[in-house]
């Protein structure tokens, strides 16, 4: 870890590999492109949805940004909903970009969950996983994006499960945003990966 980290420091090592407006795929140094506004880009990977699988996959209607965001996991949804309800933050996306590095001649990479910009233009990388889930991989995933962050200026954060109160609170609130004419389909409140609305009926949690 200490060599790779050495080979890593200041982010020379660092490659950013994402999707540009129409679809190609483009790869940038990461000294170069961080000034992306990657809470714009399309997802670097799909998020599958299959039989048996232990995570709940869908899509989160945000009020911010008038559109669709996936997430891979419930736990990410209720990330999705904090950032969506959160003053201070203007845009996001999901799985933005490849965080790329070599380590051995072998070429390695990692997606972060969500990219969020901030009204004073900060960019935050987002992991989200539960503390009882991180294996030692993702932990070296975490700290090398960390210092990929670190090097241009960004903020990153490692989230995990929601605070449960919380969580239900803003699941209630977010039946009243009131977000005019949606796409195909969605009405106007958002809706969890099932298409059901996520309150207000429960009332809220204390």
């Amino acid at each position: 870890m200490a060599g790779l980290a050495a080979s890593l420091l200041g982010g020379a090592g660092f490659g950013l590999r994402y999707l540009g407006p129409s679809g190609e795929v483009r790869n940038d140094a990461l000294g170069t492109g961080w000034r992306t506004r990657f809470e714009t880009v399309s997802p670097v990977r799909r998020f599958p949805s299959h039989r048996g699988q232990r995570n709940f996959p869908g899509s989160w209607w945000s009020s911010t940004l008038s559109e669709l965001v996936g997430f891979e996991s419930w736990v990410e949804r209720d990330q999705l909903m904090q950032l969506d309800f959160d003053r201070s933050v203007v845009g996001f996306a999901s799985q933005p970009f490849w965080l790329t590095w070599w380590d051995g001649g072998r070429e390695r990479r990692h997606a972060p969950d969500f990219f969020a910009r901030l009204v004073d233009g900060t960019g935050v990388v987002i992991d989200v996983r539960p503390d009882q889930r991180i294996d030692e991989d993702d932990a070296l995933a975490f700290a090398l994006t960390r210092d990929a962050c670190d090097a241009v200026g960004w903020e990153y954060r490692r989230v995990g499960v929601l605070d449960p109160v919380l969580a239900a609170n803003l699941r209630w609130l977010a039946g009243y945003l009131s977000m005019g004419a949606s796409p195909s389909g969605v009405q106007d409140r958002p809706r969890t990966c099932d298409g059901s609305s996520p309150g207000p009926a429960a009332g809220p949690q204390t």
